[in-house]
């Protein structure tokens, strides 16, 4: 993810105070549908505690191979053209014609938490095994290693401020009658060794799986996929706004596994 601390329109307080007391109840409503659907993501891909995982339930029987590669394709695709497409400046600059700036980043959360609720609640499950620890005890550092991931995910969101990456600090200032402040490049911790800790978090929860079914396996490969296409679109927007300070940063300090040392 960017480590930029905002690209909304730095924009004051808008309407009247009930308007605004809206936009931050709907920045918390948003919030909330993410983080339930985030949690239960986690499930999904574990294949744990929730009642549809990744490998489906025991009442649901698999559809056919090819159907259920096509219909899964088709619903990683609306993430992910969703994710991007309305990530971009260009859109945004369009978007804030529509809605209110302050409430922009709100919606694109929204929308990605429905994109992914939508994946979750039709996904096909595949449940024919590529591989399976066989150890235990691999198998359980493996499932440690996953979560290790979502951690990793987690934690780099609130390094480079998770509420504002989510859509809260926009509202809260907006209530307020503040602006938002200049963006600003920042690199802390996680940052100082890979340029997207969040991508690297996600692509060792995917993977590190003791039991590789076949939807686990496409999932894990069309989103890692996806991952690289999506540096490439965010590096391309970070260059535009730092300039030289991240092309800088981008020289020092390696993608996604840390080989080179951070000055």
């Amino acid at each position: 993810m960017a480590q930029i601390q905002t690209l909304q329109d730095r924009v004051p307080g808008q309407g009247h105070l009930v308007g605004r007391v809206i936009a931050l109840l709907y920045g918390i409503v948003a919030y909330l549908i993410f983080f339930v659907t985030f949690l239960y993501a986690i499930g999904f891909v574990e294949d744990l505690v929730v009642p549809k995982t990744i490998d489906g339930t025991a009442a649901l029987s698999a559809a056919p191979l090819v159907q259920a590669v096509i219909v899964n394709l088709v619903l990683m695709s609306i993430f992910a053209i969703q994710h991007s497409v309305m990530a971009r400046p260009q859109f945004k600059h369009w978007w804030t014609k529509v809605v209110p700036p302050s409430v922009e980043r709100t919606t694109y959360v929204l929308l990605a938490s429905l994109a992914l609720a939508l994946m979750i609640w039709q996904w096909q499950p595949m449940p024919t095994i590529v591989w399976k620890v066989a150890s235990p005890q691999l198998a359980a550092a493996l499932t440690a290693l996953s979560f290790l991931g979502w951690l990793i995910v987690l934690t780099s969101t609130f390094l480079i401020n998770h509420f504002e990456l989510f859509g809260l600090h926009q509202v809260a200032n907006n209530l307020a009658g503040r602006p938002m402040p200049e963006p600003r490049f920042r690199a802390p911790l996680f940052y100082r060794f890979v340029r997207h800790p969040i991508y690297l978090g996600f692509i060792i929860a995917f993977w590190a799986a003791p039991t590789m079914t076949q939807g686990h396996l496409l999932f894990a490969a069309v989103t890692t996929a996806y991952i690289f296409v999506g540096i490439w679109l965010e590096e391309r927007d970070l260059v535009a706004v730092f300039g030289d300070q991240y092309r800088q940063y981008r020289r020092r300090v390696s993608m996604l596994l840390p080989w080179r040392r951070s000055a």
